[in-house]
């Protein structure tokens, strides 16, 4: 296989309160207003719930890195909010179609760029260079990259754009905590931790990621290798795996 030529390490400095708490989240998610229209200057500005939800200095925080992680590095979004300008760059490419004209971002779109936004939490919301590894041609690696960020941390998937938002991560191996996500504890985290990466998910791949996890751990693993899960055991396809330096 080509190895690939660009590094997928990005800052993270998202704050919790920007995920959970804020006006673009509640009053603009849950009401489809954000994901059944196309990012873009006329899908954010066009509907009156994102309009006037980016009034809110955490709202757009939380924009600046839902475009970030939706778009690729060429695409920008430019908005005015009471006279004033602001400008939202696209960085990763996780769901390219959603800033199309009439684009809108569906489930796929939804769980991709969700475990982005998850990856990127920063407990103080200081500005940490994280690895991002995934089953995604978006999170391709080189070896460069591997080589420097080879301290495995955690899984992150789940869907924020739910109105009961489902937030996940699982351990990756010889890890007890998150520091960088959930601070001093994982029982107070913004994220659910449901467990150890090897019992919830497939893999581990080529690159030290996850995929195909789940949200609680299994009730039983078999001498085979199969896990039963619980009934009600809800599984998402896309997931982003953080190493850091």
């Amino acid at each position: 296989m080509a190895e690939v030529q660009q590094e997928i390490v990005v800052y993270n400095a998202l704050t919790h309160n920007a995920l959970t708490h804020n006006a673009l989240t509640y009053n603009a998610l849950t009401h489809n207003a954000l994901t059944h229209n196309a990012l873009t200057h006329n899908g954010l500005m066009g509907n009156p719930f994102t309009s006037e939800a980016l009034r809110d200095p955490e709202s757009r925080e939380l924009l600046s890195f839902i475009v970030s992680c939706a778009l690729p590095e060429d695409e920008k979004i430019t908005v005015e909010v009471d006279r004033r300008s602001y400008t939202f760059v696209g960085e990763l490419g996780l769901a390219p179609e959603w800033g199309r004209r009439n684009g809108s971002c569906g489930e796929k779109c939804q769980e991709w760029v969700s475990a982005c936004l998850l990856s990127r939490v920063n407990y103080r919301g200081e500005h940490v260079p994280i690895s991002l590894r995934g089953k995604n041609d978006a999170l391709s690696s080189t070896r460069r990259e591997r080589d420097k960020y080879e301290e495995p941390e955690a899984t992150y998937y789940g869907n924020v754009f739910l109105k009961n938002q489902r937030r996940f991560a699982c351990l990756a191996p010889g890890q007890t905590s998150i520091p960088r996500v959930c601070g001093p504890s994982i029982d107070d985290c913004v994220v659910d931790v449901v467990g150890k990466c090897e019992d919830v998910c497939d893999g581990p791949r080529h690159d030290g990621s996850y995929t195909n996890c789940r949200d609680r751990e299994p009730l039983i693993e078999l001498p085979c290798g199969t896990r039963i899960f619980p009934r009600g055991t809800d599984s998402y396809k896309a997931s982003v795996s953080v190493f850091l330096e």
